[in-house]
């Protein structure tokens, strides 16, 4: 048997990949972060399969379900939301497995920055504006944030901003970013970006906290951070300027051909 690590997506139950969708729809146990994975991909799972919500169990409950399925010889379908990697707690779950020899899997899913700017129709990296997306999060109450990692050095980039599991954390971010970012700099608020009842609120480091407090959100966004977001003047890219040279697509050779 195996134990499958599914990335579900952002939300939307479509956007969940095809190799995620069809070893949920095959595996007799299905584990789920029920607070955030979408009911109708959990509905999925063949049936008579064990479906289970984990939002209310602890480590040692889940990893049980998985042994007890090893036992059995039966494949499991470990849901989580985005992209398992990010924030998916699947770390310690996969060194348990480790120690009791059980085999796993891990299928990549969308995660909430890429999902959001979809929604928005924004390209996060914009030529000689911002070329670095930093997915990070705020030192709260669950866990600290390693020393070389705080908002304070991760700022002194200007890159595009990918923060997540901080939205209690706004009067920091705006502290700490608006010396290098300036008061005026763009910002999206996303809240559960692809389900039905997705917002996004533009502002600006100066103005979100007022925002987020009139829209009455106090969980489940992400904040995203940059000049991206704004009405800006970015050059083409070279990738399809007819005059730029690459593997794919020598432009001196054709002038040569075309000269000859």
């Amino acid at each position: 048997m195996t134990v499958y690590f599914i990335g579900a997506g952002p939300g939307a139950p479509d956007l969940i990949t095809v190799r995620g969708l069809r070893l949920i729809e095959r595996c007799p146990v299905c584990l789920y972060a029920g607070s955030l994975v979408p009911e109708e991909i959990v509905k999925a799972a063949p049936e008579g399969a064990i479906v289970k919500d984990t939002a209310p169990m602890h480590l040692d409950a889940i990893i049980a379900e998985m042994e007890a399925a090893h036992a059995r010889g039966e494949d499991v379908a470990r849901v989580h939301s985005g992209d398992p990697s990010i924030y998916g707690a699947i770390a310690e779950q996969m060194r348990r497995l480790d120690a009791l020899g059980i085999p796993y899997d891990v299928v990549p899913g969308v995660p909430a920055f890429a999902a959001t700017a979809a929604r928005l129709k924004t390209e996060l990296t914009l030529p000689e504006i911002a070329q670095t997306i930093i997915i990070t999060r705020t030192e709260m109450k669950a866990s600290s944030m390693p020393e070389f990692e705080t908002l304070e050095i991760l700022g002194k980039s200007r890159a595009t901003l990918a923060i997540h599991l901080s939205i209690r954390n706004l009067p920091h971010i705006r502290e700490v970013l608006t010396p290098y970012y300036g008061e005026d700099c763009p910002v999206v608020v996303a809240y559960r970006s692809t389900w039905p009842d997705e917002l996004f609120i533009r502002t600006t480091l100066k103005d979100m906290q007022a925002a987020v407090r009139e829209a009455k959100i106090t969980r489940t966004a992400l904040i995203m951070v940059g000049k991206v977001f704004g009405s800006v003047e970015f050059r083409d890219s070279d990738l399809y300027n007819s005059q730029f040279s690459h593997v794919l697509r020598n432009v001196g050779k054709k002038k040569k051909q075309a000269a000859g």
